[in-house]
């Protein structure tokens, strides 16, 4: 019988001839050290892992013959029976027709193989009264019924082995010297380290790439450094050339000499920086193409369609289902989409540990299912998908969902939380317990679930793929688990942020959205509960129609937020805070950072050895400037955030932003300083008021003052006389001095630029707003 699915046939073909190799091999090193009990542990364990693929995919041949080798093997094991030549003749025996039966499933061709008398002779190795006379002559018997089936017309015999006398030789001396002239190796099999290494390397030529990309802007720069240097030169060369007309004298001919040499040096570096800059973007051109078609290549190599597993479990949900008296509808959809290999390896268990508690825990009997007003069939469906550089699977039923009291009353029988956590927890913590350790609704243990191994070990293999989790169920109408991951293992699409003047990496897969927000839509916890994470103490944020709870990322990291960073927050609490919503499951948390940077793709480098595990960090990267740049952990940071103290709160920093700044006004007319007074009094400013420059002095040395405010035209010393005097003292150097006149000319404008004013606004033209923004950039 041919496996009809053209792909399985081909996953059969190579993973049923890894295994009987293996299995030759083991059988061999056995043969001449038959004490080696690691080497039978290896044997058996090859064995029961082709009894599965065959069973899975219905040769059911191979499947008899396997489990009855490992009866053998398993008796030696337990020390019931010896390895003796006729057993193993016996063994080699079987593993020859299993090997032409594995070739009939793969080609088609038939093998001629009596699994009848194979199979005896197998039973009569694992019979402990077997004497080996008897094994010898069974084997001879079995070897003549297959000479004999194996020479029907139209047939190429089948040869076990060469005690076992064919009625005709295979081949022709010369037809076999062609076949082997002829012979090929179409494919070649790579171990999947050495191709996980390869891809990382691959990856980090592809950041590699990105820096040299940095590097042309900095070529770039020294372009324009040189253009600017270029037109001084020309500049300072032309007046030159006007002094040497006037003056005439050989004393200027050094300089005559060295004018002569830095224009010819400039031309030099023109030409030099000109053929680097097309060198280097020619290069960096061929390089991005290699490097992309090289990552992309490699990556391929490793891709396979999410069938290669989803394929593996309609049988298998069909044989739970009536174990419990239930009918179940699986429905596979995505299965063409692919992911990498490891994916799939890692993801094999955790499904079907899910699809066993949608079986076990969620799917109604069909009586029930009627009584409901649902179809007595049920219904799992299994998906897969990517979106961007993120891949899901889901596995949706339509059964009667999660328990939510019984989940609390499960957490606090096994003592994972109690009743006053129980009460202060949200919804979406409530059925995030399912997750826990040790955690199980199951008051005994059942053949399909319950057996002390919980969803924690799923939630386990998800996070060492670095993705996470998620559950989402409608009471009585079904259960939805999502699990979400990066499609590519090497690289990561990360959002950069800073903090504290250090760079950080947040994984997107995590980030829902990012935005700025002001102090006024941070607020205060209610009493009422949050609809998202439940954060001890602080501030939330109105999103999509919920409250988001508020923390500063530099309080997660366990950085000060008062100390260096207090000036930006201030400054950031009087405009927008640059603030990220990340979003694990039903779980929200807004993280509020210093700066968003940019988005790119990074190389996660794991944590080392030596540090083991660190709270809210998965690792590190290299940055396209050369920084090193942790890799932040989403999942931990929200087990952070129920546990952070928050150091100060956004309100509390705007009633410190809020501190009145103090300007000094010198303005000599009475009307137009009371006037100007109010407006800078109503936009929150401490306004102090002198008369003229002499009396502005005087005032400015007595406080700290944050801007000068001044007319030009005043008795004693107009404005531009204050500022000249104000720019004489080097602790004044860098106070912002703003003139208002109604002197308008360009002529006025240059001078108070002369004299060292930051700004220069005319009375004609004068508006409040105009004043009151210069105010603003220049503080």
């Amino acid at each position: 019988m041919m496996i009809d699915d053209e792909e399985l046939r081909n996953l059969y073909k190579v993973a049923s001839a890894d295994h009987i190799q293996k299995i030759e091999t083991g059988l061999l090193h056995l043969e001449k050290n038959p004490q080696d009990g690691t080497q039978l542990e290896q044997l058996l364990r090859e064995m029961h892992s082709l009894k599965g693929d065959s069973r899975m995919l219905g040769v059911t041949d191979v499947e008899t013959l396997t489990h009855q080798m490992e009866d053998i093997l398993g008796g030696v094991k337990r020390s019931e029976r010896v390895l003796t030549p006729p057993v193993f003749e016996c063994l080699y025996q079987g593993l020859d027709a299993v090997r032409q039966i594995a070739t009939e499933a793969v080609t088609g061709q038939a093998a001629g193989v009596s699994v009848f008398h194979v199979l005896a002779l197998l039973m009569g190795a694992a019979s402990e009264d077997a004497s080996e006379d008897a094994l010898t002559l069974m084997a001879e018997t079995v070897g003549e019924v297959q000479g004999e089936a194996s020479s029907q017309p139209h047939e190429r015999p089948v040869v076990f082995n060469d005690s076992v006398q064919t009625q005709e030789p295979i081949l022709p001396a010369a037809d076999t010297l062609a076949q082997v002239s002829d012979y090929q190796i179409d494919t070649i099999r790579v171990a999947a380290q050495k191709l996980d290494k390869l891809l990382t390397q691959a990856s980090e030529l592809a950041v590699t790439k990105g820096q040299i990309s940095d590097r042309l802007s900095d070529i770039d720069q020294l372009m324009t450094l040189w253009e600017e240097w270029n037109r001084e030169a020309f500049v300072s060369r032309l007046t030159y050339d006007e002094l040497e007309r006037r003056l005439q004298t050989p004393e200027l001919q050094p300089l005559q000499n060295f004018y002569n040499l830095v224009e010819a040096r400039l031309e030099q570096l023109g030409t030099l920086l000109n053929r680097l800059r097309n060198i280097t973007f020619e290069d960096n051109a061929k390089l991005e193409t290699v490097a992309s078609e090289l990552e992309s290549g490699i990556h391929a190599l490793r891709l396979l369609p999410f069938s290669t597993i989803f394929n593996l479990f309609p049988r298998t949900v069909r044989d739970l289902a009536k174990q419990q008296g239930k009918d179940v509808n699986l429905v596979l959809e995505g299965g063409d989409i692919s992911v990498d290999k490891r994916i799939l390896e890692e993801m094999k268990d955790p499904l079907l540990h899910l699809l066993r508690n949608a079986i076990d825990h969620g799917i109604e009997t069909p009586q029930e299912r009627q009584s409901l007003g649902k179809p007595a069939i049920a219904t799992i469906r299994l998906r897969g998908y990517q979106v961007g550089s993120t891949v899901s699977i889901e596995i949706i039923d339509d059964g009667r969902g999660l328990d939510v009291p019984a989940i609390k009353q499960a957490a606090m029988s096994r003592g994972i939380r109690s009743p006053q956590e129980l009460a202060a927890m949200s919804t979406a913590e409530v059925q995030a317990l399912i997750f826990a350790p040790g955690f199980s609704t199951r008051t005994a243990v059942t053949e399909i679930s319950g057996r002390g191994v919980g969803l924690d070990v799923v939630r386990a293999n998800v996070e060492r793929l670095k993705g996470s989790i998620q559950v989402e169920f409608t009471p009585g109408r079904g259960c939805l688990f999502r699990i979400m991951l990066n499609s590519s293992l090497a690289t990561t699409d990360a959002l950069i942020v800073q903090v504290s003047e250090h760079p950080y990496a947040i994984p997107v897969g995590y980030v829902e959205a990012m935005q700025l927000v002001s102090p006024q839509e941070i607020f205060a916890h209610a009493s009422e509960a949050v609809a998202t994470l439940e954060v001890s103490g602080c501030q939330t944020l109105p999103f999509q129609g919920e409250s988001v709870s508020v923390v500063w990322l530099a309080d997660l990291l366990g950085l000060p937020v008062k100390a260096p960073a207090s000036t930006k927050a201030l400054r950031a609490a009087t405009k927008t805070i640059p603030c990220i919503i990340l979003r694990i499951g039903s779980e929200r948390l807004a993280v509020l950072v210093d700066t968003i940077l940019e988005q790119q793709d990074i190389v996660l480098k794991p944590q080392s050895q030596l540090l083991k595990r660190i709270r809210n960090i998965s690792g590190a990267t290299i940055l396209g400037t050369g920084d090193v740049c942790m890799v932040l952990h989403p999942p931990d940071l929200f087990k952070s955030a129920k546990k952070a103290i928050v150091s100060v709160t956004v309100k509390e920093l705007t009633e410190q932003a809020q501190v009145k700044q103090k300007i000094l006004l010198v303005e000599d007319s009475i009307p137009i300083r009371t006037q100007m007074k109010r407006i800078l009094e109503s936009a929150g400013y401490d306004v102090t008021a002198a008369v003229d420059g002499e009396d502005g002095f005087k005032k400015l040395k007595t406080g700290m003052f944050k801007a000068v405010v001044s007319d030009v035209q005043m008795p004693h010393l107009d404005g531009l006389g204050l500022t000249t005097r104000i720019r004489q003292f080097r602790e004044y150097q860098d106070l912002p001095v703003i003139l208002v006149t109604t002197l308008a000319s360009e002529e006025d404008k240059h001078q108070g630029k002369q004299a060292g004013a930051n700004a220069y606004i005319t009375k004609g033209d004068f508006e409040q707003g105009i004043l009151l923004d210069t105010l603003r950039r220049l503080i």
